[in-house]
């Protein structure tokens, strides 16, 4: 019974594609509308846009004046924030979500999961708050530092600057981290370390060859997953610096709110797909990585 084709090496794969039919696109078209309405279409305007002048017509000009000053300065000053919070918090992270899942109890995992996926989407104006409160020039944990001695504005600190952001971004990089790397704790088998004992491996042994090579793949992805947070982050930064400190997010924000030079009006474009191609070359591979990390996990 079944479909007979032609040739006698036919295989499942193109089977299940001469066997297509439209209807298994049917519950997907919902999502497909959205996704390409609400993303793709939105993208693809962009881009467009970005290279048109004033007066309609194609240009690089806004390109160009992307990469001078002070929008060279907000990419730099983006990236390294990026990257600065994502170097800080990956190793950190990482280490955290391993004792959470080998070590702690089951109740222990659950909470910590609940409590890293509310920190990690805390942002905004609410985390800014939180932070002035806590360490602004009047906040409670300031003042009991000063009272012990130590004033942490009596030099050039402050939230406002970079070293401040940096400080505030680490509260939401970390459990981030926590939560993107725990799958790939949770795939080490229990079974891979028994083999490698009963082959004379000690621990070291095991992590140097066996469980170092399979995380350090889920930790790159990791890595890039937050610098990609990290160098996209606006409204905290942005309730934090009030456009003091130059960063691309913010950047754009002012340029689109109508803080636009009259001689280019689609600047703003312009520097919003540079960060997208940015953003691209850490995300896309994350997935790449992702994808082939999962192959191993889900034996």
């Amino acid at each position: 019974m079944g479909f007979k084709f032609k040739g006698e090496g036919a295989s499942t794969r193109g089977r299940a594609f001469l066997t297509f039919s439209p209807r298994s696109f049917l519950p997907a078209i919902p999502f497909l509308l959205i996704f390409g309405y609400f993303f793709l279409f939105p993208i693809s305007r962009l881009i467009y846009v970005a290279f048109l002048s004033n007066e309609n017509t194609l240009t690089f000009s806004n390109f160009v004046t992307a990469f001078q000053e002070p929008y060279r300065t907000g990419f730099i000053n983006s990236i390294r924030i990026g990257l600065f919070s994502a170097g800080i918090t990956a190793i950190p992270g990482a280490i955290a979500a391993y004792f959470i899942e080998t070590r702690g109890p089951s109740k222990l995992r659950r909470t910590i999961a609940v409590m890293s996926g509310v920190l990690a989407n805390t942002g905004g104006v609410p985390l800014a708050f939180m932070f002035t409160a806590a360490i602004g020039l009047q906040g409670q944990l300031t003042k009991a530092l000063k009272a012990a001695g130590w004033d942490i504005y009596s030099g050039h600190f402050s939230l406002g600057t970079f070293t401040g952001l940096l400080i505030v971004y680490l509260y939401f990089q970390l459990p981030l981290m926590v939560i993107v790397f725990s799958p790939a704790i949770v795939s080490l088998r229990t079974e891979w370390i028994e083999a490698a004992r009963n082959l004379g491996a000690n621990q070291f042994n095991y992590w140097i060859r066996i469980g170092v090579p399979l995380l350090f793949p889920s930790f790159i992805a990791s890595f890039l997953l937050l610098f990609a947070s990290g160098f996209s982050a606006y409204a905290t930064a942005n309730a934090l610096t009030v456009g003091n400190l130059p960063l691309t997010p913010l950047q754009i924000g002012g340029l689109l709110d109508g803080n636009v030079s009259a001689q280019q009006l689609n600047l703003g474009k312009a520097l919003g797909v540079v960060m997208i191609l940015i953003s691209a070359m850490a995300v896309v591979p994350y997935l790449v990585i992702q994808r082939r990390a999962a192959k191993w996990q889900q034996r």
